[in-house]
């Protein structure tokens, strides 16, 4: 019996010759796809394909030592993807790799022999190697693209080159919110947190000094106490305005100028007791643009809270109960002051710096990179080096675990017109010392009195809800309770 003819006019060994050849070339595609290279070596070219097979055997042999790696110690992928030579390197590694892959799709569709294939399985061939090539080298550019933007938010961010230890087990870094803009007089850090953390179990205190500490000290050995012998005791001179007077007065310093950090930085180690080790300066504005490249901030908004009002109308307001706040107003629940005093606005921001601690998990920080970078290039200033930069990253990770516990130095306990800085210190000290001691007691400086469990219990108001909250989130053993 004759083979028939098809539509086509095609006998039967023809149509399946076809066959047999689309789904080879369709196979050699898939080959690439899996083991890029295996495609070369089944057509022959042996050469090419054992070299690919070989540089695609020891890229996963480096990732599955990477994890493994990483299963043992976390500290190990931190610091992968923190380095900047690190980064450099797998940046144009992937590059690299992309561009080879799409090479060896090209050459998988040309083994396939595109031209002896009909028309429509030419088109089907041609659009698979299309969308492998775009999902591979896609994906391959977007990571490449991630490792750019992290090596630049590094080396943009973490500049300095000087490492500080730890003090007493602790790294104390100073969190200054900038104030700064149209009609000030220089840059005000608007809020003041010195953040005391673990190195061991990134356990951390965060100790909150309200800005209008006055008559602040500076040790014997800084320029500014020959000036200040009895403090800082200038017509409107509190802690806020020491980064003011010292970038102004740079004769000071011996001609040095932009001294402001330093200063603060001195004078709060005076009043604290605390050795800083480095500081983190914080732009409000970019804050808001962090918060909205993260997707918001989740709170909880114990009492309505105003946007705007500083100087300006009320515009808005932020309701009570739990939100997910945007950049704008995450900025305002962080500076509002309209209704109640500086000491309510900085157990807000205690409670806002919990949940962001909490929101930028791995995932989100994955998922959101290049916004982040973006937003926080524009948003940090800090001496924190390159280096160090695992170290941090691996202690804000505990952070999250850890319990975070908080002392303000504010009224009723401290009289910020005329502090009693020997108290400061103990109120400080107990502080660390009940945090690395878990539930210890309470020390007589805090903001609260000790009840029988050992935890302090929140200081009477006068039966104001609002300050009792505040209370209880700027004196808390545990912040994300006072939440």
């Amino acid at each position: 019996m004759s083979d028939y003819a098809d539509a086509y006019g095609r006998t039967q060994a023809e149509e399946q010759s076809a066959r047999i050849r689309f789904r080879r070339a369709l196979s050699l595609m898939l080959m690439t796809l899996v083991a890029p290279g295996s495609a070369q070596v089944v057509a022959g070219h042996r050469r090419i394909g054992l070299l690919a097979l070989r540089v695609w055997g020891a890229v996963w042999g480096v990732v599955v030592i990477a994890v493994l790696l990483g299963l043992l110690d976390r500290g190990i992928i931190i610091w992968l993807l923190t380095s900047s030579g690190i980064l450099w390197l797998l940046r144009f590694g992937l590059i690299i790799l992309a561009l080879a892959w799409v090479a060896l799709f090209a050459d998988a569709w040309r083994l396939g022999s595109p031209l002896r294939l009909e028309r429509r399985q030419r088109l089907a061939l041609s659009g698979v190697s299309g969308v492998l090539c775009f999902v591979t080298a896609g994906a391959l550019f977007v990571a490449s693209n991630l490792m750019a933007v992290q090596q630049d938010f590094i080396t943009t961010v973490f500049g300095s080159s000087a490492v500080s230890g730890t003090d007493a087990g602790r790294y104390n870094v100073l969190l200054l919110g900038a104030d700064s803009g149209k009609g000030r007089d220089g840059l005000r850090p608007d809020s003041l947190t010195i953040a005391s953390i673990d190195s061991e179990t990134g356990d951390t205190v965060l100790v909150g000094l309200p800005r209008n500490l006055a008559n602040v000290p500076f040790p014997e050995s800084f320029p500014m106490h020959d000036e200040f012998p009895d403090g800082f005791d200038c017509e409107g001179c509190y802690l806020n305005s020491v980064n003011t007077w010292a970038d102004g007065h740079p004769e000071t310093f011996g001609g040095k100028g932009h001294e402001g950090i330093a200063a603060t930085e001195a004078a709060i180690e005076e009043i604290t007791g605390l050795e800083i080790s480095y500081h983190v300066l914080v732009n409000m504005k970019g804050f808001a643009s962090l918060v909205d490249a993260v997707g918001g901030v989740k709170v909880r908004v114990r009492e309505r809270t105003a946007i705007g009002g500083i100087g300006s109308p009320i515009t808005g307001w932020i309701r009570k109960g739990r939100q997910v706040l945007d950049g704008k107003q995450a900025l305002w629940y962080a500076r509002s002051r309209v209704q109640n005093s500086d000491y309510s606005r900085m157990a807000r921001q205690k409670c806002l710096m919990n949940a962001m601690l909490q929101q930028l998990d791995p995932n989100t920080v994955l998922l959101k990179a290049t916004g982040i970078a973006e937003s926080s290039k524009r948003m940090l200033s800090t001496d924190i080096p390159a280096g160090e930069l695992d170290t941090f990253v691996d202690l804000a990770l505990k952070a999250r675990g850890a319990k975070i516990s908080t002392v303000s130095l504010v009224p009723p306990q401290v009289d910020t017109g005329d502090p009693d800085f020997g108290k400061i210190r103990k109120m400080v000290s107990k502080a660390v010392k009940r945090s690395e001691d878990g539930a210890g007691e309470s020390g007589g400086g805090s903001a609260t009195k000790a009840g029988s469990s050992g935890r302090p219990a929140v200081t009477k108001t006068g039966g104001d809800p609002a300050a009792e909250r505040a209370a209880r989130a700027n004196q808390a053993e545990d912040l994300a309770d006072a939440c």
